[in-house]
This record gives structure tokens, sequence and C-alpha cells, in this order.
């Protein structure tokens, strides 16, 4: 008889993230704080990630919110080395805008600011009542 001794090799840790928070003020922060820790733990830059979950978090908790429905942060590398941010709200009838602000103006800079630190970013909508606001970051040079 033939004993044969299968060996599973350890993968790569995974590299993908999601939750559901409320369209709070406080799971805004709560999206932040968790992308930080993620992309700490898997050994990552969290600098600008960081800045454009807080923008895109807020914006679900201002502008995407209902009452009674989460928004949904999603954190994904690919193996092309690129993060990407995704922040789904159901409020796919309030599609967002880049707005330029007067120097004095208290808001109105969140998508300004995603677009300066992303590289690539959009919008994609569906299915309704959702729409998910995204945003990459090449981790290679």
């Amino acid at each position: 008889m033939n004993r044969e001794i299968t060996r599973t090799e350890r993968s790569a840790p995974a590299r993908q993230f999601a939750v559901l928070l409320s369209p709070t003020r406080r799971g805004a922060r709560l999206a932040r704080l968790l992308t930080t820790a993620h992309l700490g733990d898997w050994g990552l830059p969290t600098e600008a990630a960081a800045h454009i979950v807080a923008e895109l978090a807020a914006n679900a908790a201002t502008h995407g919110r209902v009452q009674g429905r989460d928004f949904r942060l999603s954190l994904t590398v690919s193996a092309e080395q690129r993060l990407r941010i995704e922040v789904t709200d159901t409020r796919s009838d309030r599609l967002p805008v880049p707005d330029h602000p007067g120097p004095y103006a208290e808001s109105g800079r969140g998508l300004v600011i995603v677009e300066a630190l992303a590289d690539r970013w959009g919008v994609e909508d569906g299915p309704v009542p959702r729409k998910t606001v995204w945003a990459e970051l090449d981790l290679v040079p």
C-alpha cells in the first residue's frame, strides 16, 4: 500500500477586505482607521489610501445616506500591484462630480483630493439603487 503525503503550500495572504459601515461620521472615521490597519498589516503604504477612503466614506455618509442602509468599503490588492478602493452606497441618483469651491468654502474639496491622490478614479452605477465610487493607487513606481 502506497501512502502519499500531500503538502499544501501556504498561499499568499488574502489581500482583500470588505466591510459594511453605518453612513455616519463615526462610520466614515472607522473606514479610514480600518484601511490604515489593514494596509499596515499587509505592509503597504497607508497615507494616500487613508485620505482617499476618508473622503469617499465622508461622501457616502453625507450624500449617499439612506435611512437604514449601510455603505460598503472594499480594499483589494491585485497581482498587478494595484490597490483598488471601493465605497458603495445606496444613492445611485446622486452621482459625485468634482467641485472647485472658492478659497473660503468650508466643503466641496473631497473629490478634488481624491483626484489629486489617486492614479485613477471613477463611478460605477448599479445594481439599482447602488453606486460605487472607486479609486486606484499603483503600488509600484
